[in-house]
């Protein structure tokens, strides 16, 4: 039986999922890569009440990036975003019961008419549940976000309305796909590779990060409960010097 959020003596309030493996998880066991995206959303599914069930307040989880987007054969994606719109209808009643918001951040604009449809309709459906927040980013990219964000600055200062002097830190977060979302306080890869694949670059700058071997397929709440348990020994500093270290000390963190 997986332990209770008591068991934990420090739980990350925002938990950022890649969930990276679907197709190779498939393909080792001779199924189509849309096999394995099916089984990555009855994860998801079981992820999320076990996020519930902990007190955490976020969860970001990587969908589909703007690279797979652009790249991935046209009927992949169809399958994809037709996977994503059986599992809003499927799943809302559920999500409403947990207490679960909806939300979605990417370049949804260039999503097909039905798909935007779909999304926003969940959103709106689920604005009032307050428990937890689910975050599904579609077409997204973090580099995109980041030049999106340039972008609009740069309209704004062509514009005269924002002195280019005023540009800092906080002008560009207002100017992110969600500027009210927190920073992720823990990131978990799934699948073995040890990088974080173009996903919140700006959001996860001082993020704890956690490689789980197993594919996204074959993630458990137990392999869940292993990060949290990995959490606990992390030292969130965000650049100060920690509590055994000298004040001459180099290191960052």
């Amino acid at each position: 039986m997986s332990p209770g959020a008591d068991q934990f003596s420090v739980l990350p309030r925002h938990i950022a999922f890649i969930m990276d493996g679907n197709g190779r998880w498939a393909r080792q066991r001779g199924f189509a890569r849309t096999h394995g995206h099916e089984k990555g959303v009855e994860v998801l599914r079981t992820i999320t009440r076990r996020c519930v069930d902990l007190g955490v307040e976020e969860m970001t989880c990587f969908a589909l990036s703007t690279e797979n987007f652009r790249r991935r054969p046209d009927d992949e994606i169809d399958f994809l975003l037709d996977l994503l719109a059986r599992y809003l209808s499927k799943e809302s009643d559920e999500l409403d019961e947990l207490g679960v918001r909806l939300k979605f951040i990417g370049r949804i604009e260039e999503l097909p008419p039905g798909c935007r449809a779909d999304l926003e309709r969940s959103v709106r459906s689920s604005s009032a549940n307050e428990k937890m927040t689910l975050r599904l980013a579609i077409n997204y990219g973090g580099r995109c976000e980041i030049v999106d964000a340039a972008r609009q600055i740069a309209r704004e200062v062509a514009g005269g309305t924002l002195d280019p002097a005023k540009v800092d830190e906080k002008e560009i977060e207002s100017r992110l796909y969600e500027p009210m979302m927190p920073d992720p306080d823990l990131v978990i890869r799934t699948a073995g590779d040890l990088r974080i694949s173009n996903f919140l670059l700006w959001q996860s700058s001082y993020s704890e990060l956690y490689f789980a071997p197993s594919s996204w397929p074959d993630f458990t709440t137990a392999d869940l409960d292993r990060a949290l348990e990995a959490y606990q020994e992390r030292e969130r500093r965000f650049g100060s010097i920690g509590v055994d270290e000298s004040s001459d000390s180099g290191d960052r963190g």
